[in-house]
C-alpha cells in the first residue's frame, strides 16, 4: 500500500480512536474514504492529518451526536449479561423486566431533552422520571433499596457508555468533563425525586 494512503486499522490509530469509530465516520460522510474494488476501506493520510489538526482546533463537539453514540452502547452493555447478574433485577418477572431494560431509554431521552434545553426546566423532567422509575418500582413490588439500586444501574451505564464515546472521538479532556457534569446534575436529582416520591407514596 502507498505511503499516502491508510487501512482502517492504521488511520484510527492515526486519528486516536477505535476503528468501529472510524467507519462511523465514514458512512456518515464525515470522513472522507475511498473503497477499493475489493471492499476495502482506504484513507488519505493527509486528510486525516487534516481531520486530526482540525479535531484539535475544535471548540466543542455536538452532544446529541455524542449521545446517539452513547445510547448504541447502553443497548451493547444492557444485553452483555450484566443486567442478569443484579440481585434487584433477578427478584422480577418477565414483563418486570422488559419494562425495566426499558428505563435505560427513559432515562437517556430525559437527558437528551435537558442537554438540548441547556439545563433550562431540568427540575420537572427530572421529576417526571423520578416519579416513573419511583412507581415503577412499587408497581413490582421493589423496595427503596431495590429501586434506587435499579436507578443506579441505568445511571452507571448510561455515564460510562458517554465516556466510552467521547474517549473513542478523542475529545479534550475539559470537554468531556463538561459534559459528565451535566448529566450527573441531572441524573441527581432524577434520584432525589425518585427517592421523595417512593417515601410519599409510602405514606400514603
Amino acid at each position: 500500500m502507498s505511503k499516502d494512503w491508510l487501512s482502517l486499522s492504521s488511520a484510527a490509530k492515526l486519528l486516536g480512536v477505535h476503528p468501529s469509530t472510524v467507519r462511523l465516520w465514514s458512512n456518515k460522510g464525515l470522513l472522507p474514504v475511498q473503497v477499493t474494488s475489493g471492499g476495502h476501506r482506504r484513507y488519505k493520510r493527509s486528510e486525516v492529518e487534516l481531520w486530526v489538526e482540525h479535531a484539535r482546533n475544535r471548540s466543542d463537539v455536538a452532544p446529541e451526536a455524542m449521545m446517539q453514540s452513547a445510547v448504541r452502547n447502553v443497548r451493547m452493555r444492557i444485553t452483555d449479561g450484566q443486567l442478569e447478574a443484579e440481585s434487584w433485577y433477578q427478584k422480577l418477572d418477565g414483563e418486570a423486566r422488559g419494562q425495566y431494560r426499558r428505563s435505560a431509554h427513559l432515562l437517556f431521552q430525559g437527558l437528551m431533552s435537558y442537554l438540548a434545553a441547556n439545563g433550562n426546566d431540568e427540575t420537572s423532567e427530572a421529576h417526571a422520571i423520578g416519579y416513573e422509575y419511583a412507581s415503577r418500582a412499587r408497581r413490582y413490588d421493589l423496595n427503596s433499596t431495590d429501586a434506587t439500586k435499579a436507578f443506579i444501574f441505568f445511571r452507571r451505564v448510561l455515564l460510562e457508555s458517554i465516556i466510552q464515546v467521547y474517549q473513542e472521538a478523542n475529545v479534550p479532556l475539559g470537554q468531556a468533563w463538561g459534559m459528565l457534569s451535566r448529566a450527573h446534575a441531572f441524573t441527581d436529582l432524577v434520584l432525589l425525586n425518585m427517592i421523595e416520591t417512593y417515601q410519599k407514596l409510602d405514606a400514603s
